[in-house]
């Protein structure tokens, strides 16, 4: 059925669905309309939602719940989510400082010239040439997610893929570099 076909039929029904109250005094009515501009409907709206509450509420419908208790659980939900987002901020972080810091961990054997031992090539870095195959120089620390202004993770980086290409697993096309495992 189109639209108009609906304001139509409504229009047609429009005696056999009204019915009229009439309130005990103008005050009470006037209380009503504001309580339904309060919720933002029509006083019909605002009174049918008021008796189906009400007649679903004496049938003892479980699953039921009324419009009050639907805001309220509403704006209780909005206020643990603010709260969850700031802590999730906080947690983003210190999750980010730890892992600055143990990126600067990992490559201080890179960095480190008179350096003795066994050097671990950051996980991360290698994973990224293996499922990327080449990447392109300027995006390789935004893959790593690595501030630029980070200076000891930037020369780590670096050092690792020289220390890559040395070993012929990366090749320097210029602008972008190429695994070759």
């Amino acid at each position: 059925m189109t639209e108009n076909n609906v304001k139509k039929s409504k229009t047609k029904t429009i005696k056999q669905r009204s019915i009229y109250v009439y309130l005990p005094s103008q005050e009470a009515a006037t209380k009503w309309k504001e309580s339904a501009d309060k919720q933002g409907v029509s006083i019909s709206k605002f009174v049918i939602e008021h008796v189906e509450n009400s007649l679903r509420q004496e049938k003892g419908e479980e699953s039921y719940i009324s419009r009050v208790e639907l805001l309220k659980e509403l704006k209780e939900l909005r206020e643990e989510n603010k709260e969850l987002r700031k802590r999730n901020k906080i947690m983003d972080t210190v999750v980010d400082r730890l892992e600055g810091e143990l990126r600067r961990y990992r490559v201080k054997p890179f960095i480190e010239e008179d350096f003795s031992g066994v050097r671990t090539y950051e996980k991360e870095l290698i994973d990224l040439f293996k499922e990327k195959r080449e990447i392109r120089k300027e995006d390789l620390l935004d893959f790593l997610n690595i501030k630029t202004s980070d200076n000891t993770a930037v020369k780590g980086i670096y050092a690792q893929i020289e220390s890559l290409e040395s070993y012929g697993l990366l090749k320097d096309l210029g602008g972008k570099w190429r695994w070759k495992a």
